[in-house]
C-alpha cells in the first residue's frame, strides 16, 4: 500500500557563529536530508537576518526556508536532527494545507 504524500514547509534559524562555510554546512546537510527522504520542492534562502530576541547569546541569524513533500512519518525525523545538530538555532515544519 503506498504511503499518502503531504506538502510541508519548515523554516531552519542557522548559527551565523560558524561563519558562512558553517552556514553553508548546516544548509546543505539539511537539504540533503530532505532530499534522501522526501522530495525537495524549493530552497528559499531568506539570509541574515536579526532575531526578535537573543538565543544563545546571538543576535543574528540566517534564515532558510525549505519546501518538501513527504509521508507523513519524516517531519519528525526532520525535527528530531534538528534539535540534535549545532548551528540550528531554532526551526519550525509546518504541514501546508491541500
Amino acid at each position: 500500500m503506498e504511503k499518502l504524500q503531504y506538502s510541508y514547509e519548515s523554516v531552519l534559524v542557522v548559527s551565523v557563529k560558524g561563519g558562512e562555510e558553517g552556514i553553508a554546512k548546516v544548509v546543505d546537510y539539511f537539504k540533503g536530508v530532505i532530499e534522501r527522504h522526501a522530495t525537495l520542492d524549493s530552497v528559499d534562502e531568506w539570509g541574515k537576518r536579526s532575531l526578535a530576541y537573543e538565543i544563545n547569546k546571538e543576535t543574528e541569524g540566517y534564515y532558510v526556508l525549505y519546501n518538501f513533500t513527504s509521508d507523513a512519518d519524516f517531519p519528525a525525523e526532520l525535527d528530531r536532527r534538528y534539535k540534535i545538530t549545532d548551528g540550528v538555532l531554532r526551526s519550525l515544519i509546518i504541514k501546508k494545507e491541500a
